[in-house]
């Protein structure tokens, strides 16, 4: 299909139906995700979170099938597969409900993320490298084996996937996101513009200290209060006690002066 005969409308509707089709044909292991798979994209969903605060292009998806053409493949009938997380890159929100069809979105995948278990058979990880490299040509791959604790990272340059090394810091770096990801604690964690992006729980534990430390700042503060307040009352009531003592002699050197005279 040249760019002249395509039609929107009609292609949206294909890839539609492809999709609900692809969705009524998984079987039912399909549903059932390994828990180290599901604790790793829920990390993964969080941390791009919080770098979409800074950078809004920046934009990550949970397991939405993309479909894509094929390079000498019916147009109609095209490419199909589910990462398990995936990152585009675009300044206005892309809006993709059942599929992402990139012959209809304004950019395509520039991450995207699968993490392998043991306990998991959903996919053919071989094969899926090479719809990315090959037919997606996705610029970044990560992909993590939590079983094994391993963790690669591939780039793409020249039309094939090259390892990612490891940077001083010992992080896997994709300069473009300012991001950098390395394992810590058994899994990916992601460090945005050099600092590690904390998790809902590790804001939790820093909200409660701030709130800890902010109640015990409070408590000082109205000790030191009370304890000035008490030392002007005690200070006050020493005035008044001088002045009464400065009166009482007044008065007895006054009567002491009449009984002289």
């Amino acid at each position: 299909m040249t760019p002249a005969a395509f039609d929107y409308k009609r292609t949206k509707t294909l890839y539609d139906y492809a999709a609900d089709r692809h969705l009524r044909s998984l079987p039912m292991e399909h549903f059932m995700e390994a828990t180290a798979q599901a604790t790793q994209r829920k990390i993964t969903l969080e941390s791009f979170d919080l770098i979409q605060v800074s950078r809004p292009d920046v934009q990550c998806f949970n397991e939405l099938l993309v479909q894509y053409p094929r390079a000498g493949e019916d147009f109609d009938k095209p490419g199909q597969i589910v990462p398990d997380n995936m990152v585009v890159v675009h300044p206005e929100p892309i809006v993709a409900r059942t599929n992402f069809a990139t012959p209809l979105q304004p950019a395509g995948p520039f991450l995207v993320l699968e993490y392998v278990s043991k306990h998991s058979e959903r996919k053919d990880y071989e094969v899926s490298y090479g719809k990315y490299e090959k037919e997606l040509k996705v610029p970044y791959y990560l992909i993590f084996y939590p079983d094994a604790d391993e963790l690669s990272l591939f780039h793409l340059r020249g039309g094939a996937y090259r390892s990612v090394t490891p940077n001083a810091a010992g992080r896997l770096a994709i300069p473009e996101l300012e991001l950098e990801v390395a394992l810590l604690g058994g899994w990916v964690r992601y460090w945005f513009r050099s600092d590690l992006l904390p998790l809902p729980g590790d804001l939790l534990i820093e909200r409660d200290a701030a709130r800890e430390q902010r109640d015990e700042a409070r408590t000082e503060r109205d000790a030191e209060r009370k304890a000035r307040v008490a030392a002007e009352q005690q200070a006050e009531s020493e005035r008044h006690a001088r002045l009464a003592m400065e009166a009482e002699l007044a008065k007895l050197r006054e009567e002491l002066a009449r009984a002289r005279g």
